[in-house]
C-alpha cells in the first residue's frame, strides 16, 4: 500500500511453462508446438506454421528470433524474476516483499501468436493460453490479474475469444501487438524477411474495437523483439541489444499515429488503449510533432496554394539578367512550362484527387485532446526519470497517463526497491506517486479491475498446495 491506495504492477509477465501450456492446446496443434535449444545453447519456442508460399503447415519458425535483423532476445533471464514469472508462490513472496498489492499479468510468448501465417493455428495458440493462465491464477484473483490474448488473424474469431476473455474468464484485458506482418506484395516468397505491418486501425479490426468499446474493456498493445513483427529501425538492426532499444517504441509509436489519424479514437470514444514496455518520456515530444502535423497538414491545410507561374518566371528573369547571362531566360521559358504542363498520364478521378491532398479526414480533433479525455495510457519502469517532467511537459493531463511497471519475469525487470524508488522521489509529490503507482492503472483498466482490487485483501492468500493449479509446477 501507497498512502492507503493499493500499489499495482500494470505490466507484470507470466514467463510460460511450456510442459504446461502444451496440455491446453489441442492434439491435432501439439505436435506444431515445442521448446527446443538453438545451436548457441538457447531455449526457444518453435511452431511449424503454414508455409505462405505452397499453403502446407511445413514452416518451421523459432521464437524468439536467434539471428539476424531484428534479432530476439538471448539469455534472457533475472536473477528473481524469471523464476517467480513461473511459479506464483515466488512471486507472491516477491510481491510481498516490495509492496506491490496487484499484478496486471501479460503473457510473453503471446506476442508471436499474432506473428503467424496460420490462423487456425493462432486461434487454438490464443484460446489454450488464455484458459492456462486463467487457472494458472486461480486462486491468485486477489492479487494476480491475467491478460489474455486475441487472435487478429481472424477478427470475428478475435471478438468471440474477447468476449471468453471477458465474460468468462474475468479479465480486465486483452493483449494486442502493434501490427501484424504481412507478406510484401512485390516479394511475397521472401517473408517473414521482407514484410509489411498490417495497423490496427485497419477496417478488418472495426469488430474488435466496437466490442471493446461496448464491454468497456481496456487495450494493451504490447510490442516484442524477435517475434517479427514489423518493427521499423529495429528490422535494421543485427544486434539483440540494439533491437531492443527501439523495437517496442517505435512500433507503439506507429500504432499510437494510426489509431489517431484512421479514425478508431474518434470513432469509439470509450476505448482505452495501453501504450506498454515502451517508456514515457517520448510521449510529450512525439504527441506535439503529431499535433503540429495535424494543425498545419490537416486543420488549416489549403491545397489551393502553389507558386504562381508570373512569380516564378519574372524572378528567374531577375536573376539572370544580375547574372548577365542574356537570352537565358528565353531557354529557361520552355524549361518552366514543361515544369507547369499537365501530366500526360491518366488522370486521377476526383476521388482519388481528394484522396492524395487530403489524407486523414477522420481525425476532426487535435491529438493533445485524445491523450486529454483519457484514452491513452502508458507505462513506465521504476528507473525511468521521464515522469518527473511529465506534469511540466504536458500539464495535469500529464499525471494521469503513466502507470508503474516492472516488466516482471524479464531479464530487464528492476525489482528490489521498485516502488519506493518511485514514491520517495523529491520531485514527486504524495498525490502524484498514488497516481502513478496506483490511481493511473485503475483508470486504464476500468471497472473489471476495480472491482477485483476493492473485494481484495492485501494480506498475502493462503496458498494452494503445489500442482493443484497448472503453472504451479
Amino acid at each position: 500500500m501507497h498512502s492507503r491506495h493499493p500499489v499495482i504492477d500494470a505490466d507484470s509477465h507470466k514467463c510460460e511453462n511450456p510442459l504446461v501450456l502444451a496440455d491446453y492446446i489441442p492434439r491435432e496443434f501439439r505436435n506444431r508446438f515445442d521448446l527446443k535449444r538453438d545451436r548457441y545453447g538457447e531455449q526457444r519456442f518453435v511452431f511449424i506454421d503454414r508455409n505462405p508460399q505452397t499453403g502446407r503447415a511445413d514452416f518451421s519458425r523459432a521464437f524468439l528470433q536467434p539471428d539476424g535483423y531484428g534479432k530476439g532476445t538471448y539469455r534472457p533471464y533475472h536473477e528473481e524474476a524469471t523464476i517467480g514469472g513461473l511459479f506464483n508462490r515466488i512471486r507472491l513472496e516477491h510481491m510481498d516483499r516490495e509492496g506491490i498489492d496487484h499484478q496486471v499479468v501479460y503473457g510473453s510468448i503471446t506476442m508471436a501468436f499474432n506473428s503467424l501465417v496460420d490462423s487456425e493455428l493462432a486461434i487454438a495458440l490464443c484460446r489454450a493460453y488464455n484458459t492456462y493462465i486463467s487457472e494458472d491464477c486461480a486462486g491468485y484473483e486477489r492479487r494476480l490479474h491475467p491478460v489474455g490474448v486475441i487472435p487478429l488473424q481472424d477478427p470475428a474469431e478475435a471478438v468471440s475469444e474477447l468476449r471468453r476473455c471477458v465474460l468468462e474468464l474475468g479479465m480486465p484485458a486483452v493483449s494486442v501487438v502493434p501490427n501484424v506482418p504481412q507478406p510484401h506484395p512485390s516479394a511475397p516468397e521472401s517473408y517473414p524477411d521482407i514484410r509489411l505491418p498490417k495497423p490496427l486501425s485497419h477496417p478488418d479490426f472495426e469488430c474488435i474495437w466496437s466490442e471493446a468499446e461496448r464491454l468497456d474493456v481496456a487495450i494493451g498493445i504490447h510490442g516484442a523483439p524477435g517475434c517479427q513483427l514489423a518493427a521499423g529501425t529495429a528490422d535494421q538492426l543485427d544486434t539483440f541489444t540494439l533491437v531492443h532499444v527501439f523495437a517496442n517504441r517505435g512500433m507503439v509509436q506507429s500504432a499510437l499515429a494510426k489509431l489517431m489519424f484512421d479514425g478508431v479514437l474518434e470513432r469509439h470514444p470509450g476505448l482505452r488503449f495501453g501504450f506498454l514496455e515502451a517508456g514515457v518520456g517520448w510521449v510529450p515530444d512525439f504527441l506535439h510533432s503529431l499535433h503540429e502535423h495535424w494543425e498545419k497538414r490537416i486543420r488549416d491545410f489549403d491545397p489551393s496554394v502553389e507558386p504562381r507561374v508570373w512569380e516564378i518566371l519574372s524572378e528567374t528573369a531577375r536573376e539572370s539578367a544580375a547574372r548577365r547571362r542574356a537570352g537565358a531566360p528565353l531557354r529557361m521559358l520552355g524549361q518552366l512550362r514543361r515544369i507547369f504542363e499537365a501530366s500526360d498520364e491518366e488522370p486521377a478521378t476526383p476521388e482519388q484527387k481528394a484522396a492524395f491532398l487530403h489524407e486523414h479526414p477522420a481525425i476532426p480533433r487535435d491529438p493533445f485532446e485524445y491523450l486529454e479525455r483519457g484514452q491513452l495510457y502508458f507505462t513506465f519502469e521504476p528507473d525511468d526519470p521521464a515522469v518527473d517532467y511529465l506534469p511540466a511537459a504536458l500539464g495535469p493531463t500529464g499525471r494521469g497517463i503513466a502507470c508503474l511497471a516492472l516488466d516482471y519475469g524479464h531479464w530487464d525487470c528492476q525489482l528490489k526497491g521498485c516502488v519506493d524508488s518511485v514514491v520517495a522521489r523529491e520531485s514527486i509529490d504524495s498525490g502524484y506517486a498514488q497516481q502513478l503507482v496506483s490511481s493511473n492503472a485503475l483508470d486504464l483498466y476500468g471497472d473489471r479491475l476495480q472491482r477485483r482490487v476493492c473485494d481484495a485483501r492485501v494480506d498475502p492468500p493462503v496458498g494452494r498446495p503445489e500442482g493443484v493449479i497448472h503453472g504451479n509446477v
